[in-house]
């Protein structure tokens, strides 16, 4: 049950590309990875790029419908998108929302997405994740800033716990308590309690940053329209959060390991807050440019040793949700960026901050045979990751735990 596949360039992400390399899988498992002229191939893919199966750590497929009809706001207005998105989960019901979630988990497996991380109200997305070739952890979406609300929302969420299977072999249960602005400050300084991976939105706005630390700005309005703002609502800053659910911030003799936290869009949080090993950023590129905000501190992060993802979001505010569209994006933009750190970001990174890393995210003996073959173009280049991340057509072709797959669920 073993068979060698070879390709113009092999991407191990844990070490440098491999021209002609092969990569030997046996039943579900990579076996070898090495360069050529170490092993014969079986197979022989051609001018593709064998790159790890793309990992996508942040969407929001219930919002795959809405590709189109909530154009995303400049930053100062973005509680006007916010209302649009709320006014459209509004107008769907059960069976078109599963529909929705069903489509955008179409489109992430048709561009060689292996590992997703979606945010889901009441966890909508499990079954439609748990039942298609693809890992996934599904954070559990919590909001309620009221303790009637709280109450409620964590009742829901151990429902819903309790209602899982005790263990998947590729699907994984989470929360995500949602933002600063929409979900009560006990709750999100209290994330790593659960001891599930978490995602926290923060610092999408600096009309965040005006609520929770002056309880002024646009927010106060919207939360008002809403009905629910209170004179004495609590919310929790940006450096308590991240302080909170630092793996650092614990001293246990028993070696609690803290789970991974992820800090999606971080558009405005300082790179100087006291990050611990367990916290990731996830940068949406295309839709932080969408939503006209300057450039991204992720090169700070990265220079103060923080881990950096990239995601998608969701169709509310994306063109699509291809991974690898968002880091040629970013090359794009940052043509000194490191291409082998920007192909890490959509791999190993996003698997790491998922929880995922010892099964996928790179071509190591021992992970699961999940990987994609990029076409490539009939071009030249001495750093072959310029050839990856160059915009190119042509059909991704995906193993997923060995097989190859349909680009539909």
């Amino acid at each position: 049950m073993s068979r060698t596949l070879t390709a113009r360039w092999v991407f191990p992400v844990g070490g440098p590309p491999l021209a002609n390399g092969t990569v030997t899988v046996t039943d579900d498992r990579i076996s070898a990875v090495l360069p050529r002229g170490a092993r014969s191939a079986d197979e022989d893919l051609g001018n593709v790029a064998l790159v790890p199966g793309l990992v996508n750590p942040h969407t929001h497929l219930d919002l795959s419908g809405a590709r189109g009809l909530i154009p995303p706001t400049g930053p100062d207005h973005f509680t006007d998108w916010l209302k649009g998105v709320i006014a459209y989960r509004r107008t769907r019901s059960t069976d078109q929302t599963q529909a929705d979630i069903r489509a955008g988990l179409a489109e992430c497996l048709k561009h060689g997405t292996t590992l997703v991380g979606d945010i889901a109200s009441e966890g909508a997305s499990w079954d439609a994740l748990a039942q298609a070739p693809t890992r996934a952890v599904v954070y559990f979406e919590k909001l309620g800033l009221s303790q009637e609300r709280v109450i409620a929302c964590l009742q829901q969420y151990s429902s819903w716990l309790r209602d899982l299977p005790k263990s998947h072999p590729t699907c994984r249960p989470a929360h995500s308590p949602h933002a600063p602005y929409s979900t009560d400050g006990g709750i999100l300084i209290t994330a790593h309690l659960f001891h599930v991976p978490a995602a926290i939105h923060l610092a999408e706005t600096t009309a965040e940053a005006a609520l929770v630390e002056r309880r002024e700005g646009p927010f106060v309005a919207f939360l008002r329209q809403l009905g629910i703002w209170r004179d004495d609502l609590g919310f929790a800053d940006w450096d308590l959060i991240v302080r909170s659910t630092s793996a650092q911030f614990f001293t246990n003799p028993a070696g609690y390991t803290a789970p991974p936290v992820l800090l999606v869009h971080a558009n405005y949080l300082p790179a100087s807050l006291p990050f611990g090993s367990n916290h990731f950023v996830c940068y949406c590129p295309r839709t932080h440019a969408a939503f006209s905000h300057p450039p991204h501190p992720f090169r700070e992060f990265l220079a103060r040793g923080v881990r950096v993802c990239l995601g998608t979001d969701g169709l509310a505010s994306n063109p699509d949700l291809d991974v690898l569209s968002e880091a040629r994006f970013v090359r794009s933009r940052y043509p000194d960026f490191p291409g082998a750190q920007l192909l890490r970001m959509v791999t190993l990174s996003g698997a790491e901050a998922l929880g995922w890393a010892d099964e996928t995210g790179s071509l190591e003996p021992g992970k699961s045979a999940d990987l994609v073959a990029v076409p490539l173009p009939d071009t030249d280049h001495a750093d072959p990751h310029e050839l990856l991340l160059a915009e190119h057509p042509g059909e991704r072709r995906t193993m997923f735990r060995g097989a190859w797959r349909s680009s539909t669920p």
